[in-house]
């Protein structure tokens, strides 16, 4: 029984280490993040509403 507790914390105490090195790996990059794009940055909702408002002002004339 003591065998198997000792088994188990090794295995445990290797998965943390694992866990806490893996992201420090040499070489290896990650993607960068990309911001979420805000609505009023947003290319296609920017001519979306370009288009609305030469629409309104055509509709006006």
């Amino acid at each position: 029984m003591l065998a198997l507790l000792a088994a188990v914390g090794a295995l445990v105490v290797a998965l943390l280490l694992w866990r806490s090195f893996a992201g420090q790996r040499i070489g290896v990059t990650s993607p960068p993040r990309r911001a979420p794009i805000a609505p009023d940055d947003d290319p296609d909702f920017l001519r979306q509403l370009s288009e609305q408002q030469r629409k309104r002002r055509d509709e006006d004339l």
